[in-house]
């Protein structure tokens, strides 16, 4: 019985996604510019998706861009951002003029969570529960129909987490034997200051949080300003382990390459 068009079309997608060898790529592009490491993206993979959420992000949004105005873009929306982060969202929608694809928890499990556990179980018991059904959660059931996703991690991010973040890796975390997912850091071997003169450089829009001391941004509960000479990282979830700033979306992959 002969294929489907949509099915062929799967098949030869799932064929490639195979025959890719990540490890030599990743050490074939290690040193390579951002750009070059999102053309090979581009290239490679037609099911791809670019995650957007903050400064690094809109650094790689501006990037992908310029090489592919269609890319594809997401973005999770926990339910509990700051003001300000909604508004930027909305900002780069216009700015760019994209459709931005908003990801939001399951309302039911997140309903039952928060009846049994209140709003802010997370100071008491950890930000895994909470962040397990607002962010990756959501962001699994997207990735499931997804071969390739674009990240703006950095390897200095999270010294403690993300020190060995290659720019191009096999996603263990939400790909599967069956449907094997690619994930790509661009950004990996950027620093903040890379980061910020990009955006200055450029003019392009960013969170009006960092202006007030806010350098790693999530949700407004669990965020707070550095003070100097504080890592980023410090201002997430500021009441727990300081070296495991992780919610989890890139989390897997991370433990993985430090055992």
């Amino acid at each position: 019985m002969l294929d489907s068009p949509a099915q062929h079309a799967q098949s030869q997608e799932s064929r490639m996604t195979h025959s890719l060898d990540i490890a030599a790529l990743a050490d074939s592009y290690a040193q390579r510019s951002p750009q070059d490491i999102l053309k090979l993206a581009m290239d490679s993979f037609d099911n791809l998706w670019l995650s957007f959420s903050g400064a690094d992000d809109i650094v790689v949004l501006d990037m992908a861009l310029k090489i592919n105005p269609e890319v594809k873009v997401f973005t999770l929306d926990t339910g509990r951002l700051h003001p300000e982060t909604y508004r930027f969202l909305e900002q780069v929608r216009e700015h760019y003029g994209i459709a931005l694809e908003v990801l939001s928890p399951e309302h039911q499990a997140l309903q039952a969570y928060v009846h049994e556990k209140g709003l802010f179980d997370f100071f008491k018991s950890g930000h895994g529960e909470c962040c397990g059904i607002r962010k990756i959660a959501p962001l699994r059931r997207k990735l499931a129909g997804v071969d390739a996703w674009i990240t703006g991690q950095r390897r200095d991010q999270s010294p403690g987490t993300r020190s060995h973040v290659p720019v191009i890796e096999q996603d263990t975390s939400f790909g599967t034997e069956a449907h094997p997912l690619v994930k790509f850091n661009p950004l990996a071997n950027y620093s903040s200051e890379d980061v910020w003169n990009y955006i200055r450089m450029l003019e392009i829009p960013y969170n009006p949080l960092h202006e007030r001391g806010f350098v790693s941004i999530g949700c407004e509960p669990c965020t707070r300003p550095v003070l100097p000479n504080q890592h980023e990282r410090e201002g997430r979830w500021w009441w727990e382990e300081a070296i495991q700033k992780e919610c989890g979306l890139h989390a897997g992959n991370l433990i993985a390459k430090s055992s």
